[in-house]
């Protein structure tokens, strides 16, 4: 089933969102190379690169169905310089928060337009997003617990520094 001409669009502001959340990673990812946290930003690139990963599920879909997929304008990071760790993970938790709101977003129109096929690739990304939005919640509480101890700052930054980058192309499907 081709797709109709306003979910296309729907799903081109959802490819160009996914890039933008790429680059929003990579911007506190220097945040935090630049207070010496190695392994924060490590796993914000990471992070970054599963950002482009969901853009290409999103193309491929739309690729699949006929359809054209574009990237949109994408403005430059809302990301202030001398984050804290912990702004910088409450930063990458409400731009997770946004990018859940245009999936649901994207699942409703997709519902109102009869769409059955974008279903399961939607159900998908409601999950995914659960999982993202838990494991940045998990980090800022850890850091909140951490506090102002040095150490224990180090020993978040090393674990998270152990995450390793899966690269950028949907080797799922």
């Amino acid at each position: 089933m081709k797709l109709n001409d306003t979910l296309q669009a729907a799903f081109n502001d959802q490819i160009t969102l996914e890039f933008a959340a790429s680059i929003t990673y990579r911007q506190l990812a220097i945040e935090a190379d630049q207070q010496d946290l190695s392994g924060m930003a490590q796993w914000l690139r990471a992070q970054a690169d599963e950002e482009i990963v969901h853009a290409n599920k999103f193309i491929d879909h739309v690729v699949d169905r006929d359809g054209e997929a574009r990237i949109g304008t994408i403005e430059k990071p809302d990301v202030p310089t001398g984050l804290s760790p912990l702004q910088i993970f409450e930063a990458a938790l409400a731009h997770e928060q946004k990018v859940s709101e245009a999936i649901r977003n994207l699942y409703r129109a997709a519902e109102q337009a009869g769409d059955l096929d974008s279903r399961p690739l939607l159900n998908w990304f409601l999950d995914e997003q659960i999982e993202e939005e838990a494991t940045v919640s998990e980090i800022i509480g850890r850091i909140r617990l951490i506090g102002d101890d040095g150490s224990g700052l180090l020993r978040l930054d090393a674990e998270l520094g152990s995450r390793v980058p899966a690269g950028t192309e949907n080797t799922e499907d």
